[in-house]
């Protein structure tokens, strides 16, 4: 079985595909670096032709405007090419993502859609990373009391390729994956730092606020303004609950922020 991965040099798809060969796939990676663009409708077809499966992963976020013409197309393509079972990563209680959902369930495909809580290695990975390392702390636009169930993205990827290799199991299916423990930022944080050793603190600004903080990150001012209006929206209180989905696929509990937190640390990341 041969599955595309987009993003295979990214956050999410760079785990997919070690998972999918682990699991005895054949990859194909899909990223500019190998002359794919979502962008640019004939870059698809030479990466996407013979393959039995795709896992797609929009780059910037999967509810910004762009994003449903752009899954919907690759979608359609891949289909069109004999290319049947596609996963999609999206978010979870974003309902910006939906159109985007929507446009691959329209396109023929057999479908599973994927919901991802807030990525544990959010913290250990981007632009936070410098933040915590060289900062002593996080500034976020989440209340101090807001709690969310950060999933380790390697639970992410091992159900994404369960849904690739399961026959039709989950074809039609929205998943949503979370972590087992509902965190705030600041208990997360304070973990990060008890494994790495070091005392961070975290504080809350408010989103327009943090807007300027993503554009000293290098984040283009659009996206940057695309960003804060989400976060007004997500960190509402609307994700804190935990969910079943990684015990319902693969069959085991999900991984604990704390053993993230410890192996990040052990690999120096905020040292």
């Amino acid at each position: 079985m041969t599955v595309v991965v987009t993003g295979a040099t990214g956050r999410t798809g760079g785990r997919v595909a070690r998972a999918a060969r682990a699991a005895g796939l054949a990859v194909r990676e899909a990223s500019r670096a190998t002359g794919f663009d979502w962008r640019e409708r004939s870059t698809w077809a030479g990466v996407l032709a013979g393959a039995d499966a795709a896992y797609l992963a929009y780059p910037t976020d999967i509810g910004s405007p762009e994003a449903a013409g752009a899954v919907g197309g690759v979608a359609r393509e891949a289909v069109s090419l004999g290319v049947r079972r596609l996963v999609l990563l999206s978010a979870r209680g974003e309902e910006r993502a939906r159109p985007a959902e929507e446009a691959l369930r329209g396109s023929g495909a057999e479908w599973t859609v994927v919901r991802a809580a807030w990525f544990a290695q959010n913290f250990s990975e981007g632009p936070l990373v410098e933040e915590l390392r060289l900062g002593g702390g996080l500034v976020f636009p989440a209340a101090e009391g807001l709690r969310e169930p950060f999933v380790d993205v390697r639970d992410i990827a091992d159900v994404v390729v369960a849904a690739l290799v399961s026959g039709g199991r989950y074809v039609g299916r929205e998943i949503d994956v979370t972590g087992p423990r509902l965190l705030t930022w600041g208990e997360a944080v304070a973990e990060v730092g008890a494994a790495a050793g070091r005392e961070l603190s975290y504080r809350c600004v408010p989103a327009r606020e943090y807007r300027e903080r993503l554009t000293g990150f290098g984040v283009p001012d659009a996206e940057a303004g695309f960003l804060v209006e989400l976060f007004e929206e997500l960190l509402d209180g609307r994700n804190a609950r935990l969910s079943d989905g990684v015990r319902q696929v693969l069959g085991r509990a999900p991984r604990d922020f704390a053993a993230f937190a410890r192996e990040a640390a052990g690999a120096g990341t905020w040292a």
